[in-house]
């Protein structure tokens, strides 16, 4: 799945996301959205269930992530 194309996840699908542009420079509310979904630095990975609200956090900051689907 790519970070520019449309982000359909059934609810409780895992997904993997990883912050492949830096924070600096962008509003304080999408740096602070990144931290909430737990990216550190540029690279750095987590994995996530994909509830609404981890949905609503991705759909917000897309354009610095890339995004993983999990089977």
């Amino acid at each position: 799945m790519d970070s520019h194309g449309p982000l359909r996840l059934a609810d409780g699908a895992r997904v993997r996301v990883t912050l492949a542009r830096s924070v600096i420079g962008r509003s304080p509310r999408h740096r602070a959205t990144v931290a909430a979904l737990g990216l550190r630095g540029i690279g750095s990975s987590v994995e996530h269930s994909a509830s609404a609200q981890v949905i609503g956090m991705i759909r917000k900051v897309r354009y610095l992530l890339t995004i993983e689907a999990i089977s």
